[in-house]
C-alpha cells in the first residue's frame, strides 16, 4: 500500500518530533562537555552528587549525565525512521522522564543514590520533558495508521 506519506524524504509530523527532540538531547550532551557552556567544568565527574559542574549554570552535570543525554539524542535521531518507532520514543522516553522527575524528587540530592546527578532544575526540567514528549507522542499519533508503520 503506498501512501502519501511514503515518499522518499517525507517525515510525518511525529518523525519530525522524534528527531527534533532527539538533535536537542544529542546537543545538549555535547554541551554539557564543553567548558564555559558548563560552569564549574573542572569538577565535572564521572558520576554521583559530587559533581559540582553545572550546565548553562543550573542544571547539575556529571560524564554519565552527560553520556545518557547523547544516547538518547541518538535513539530518538533513530527511532525517527518509522512512525511506530518515533511515537514509541517520544511516548517511553516521556515515561522515563517522569520516572526520573519522581526519581529526584524522593532522593536526597547529597546521598549516594543521587548518581546521575539532578537538583532541583533537573528535576522540574524532567517533569516538562516527560510531560511534553507524551503530549506530542498522543497528540501526532491521532490519525496515523495503526498497523502501518509508516517510513
Amino acid at each position: 500500500m503506498v501512501t502519501a506519506n511514503s515518499r522518499a524524504g517525507h517525515r510525518t509530523n511525529i518523525q519530525t518530533a522524534s528527531l527534533a527532540m532527539g538533535a536537542v538531547f544529542l546537543l545538549v550532551g555535547i554541551l554539557g562537555f564543553i567548558p564555559g557552556v558548563t560552569t564549574n567544568y573542572s569538577s565535572l565527574g564521572l558520576a554521583g552528587h559530587g559533581s559540582e559542574a553545572l550546565l548553562l549554570g543550573i542544571f547539575q552535570v556529571s560524564v554519565l549525565h552527560n553520556i545518557v543525554h547523547l544516547l538518547f539524542g541518538v535513539a530518538g535521531i533513530l527511532m525517527a525512521r518509522t512512525d511506530g518507532q518515533a511515537r514509541n520514543f517520544l511516548l517511553y522516553g516521556g515515561v522515563v522522564y517522569l520516572v526520573l522527575w519522581l526519581y529526584g524528587l524522593l532522593i536526597g540530592h547529597d546521598t549516594p543514590a543521587n548518581f546521575v546527578p539532578v537538583n532541583d532544575a533537573d528535576n522540574w526540567l524532567h517533569l516538562v520533558l516527560g510531560l511534553a514528549m507524551i503530549a506530542l507522542a498522543v497528540a501526532l499519533s491521532r490519525g496515523t495508521a495503526r498497523g502501518a508503520d509508516r517510513r
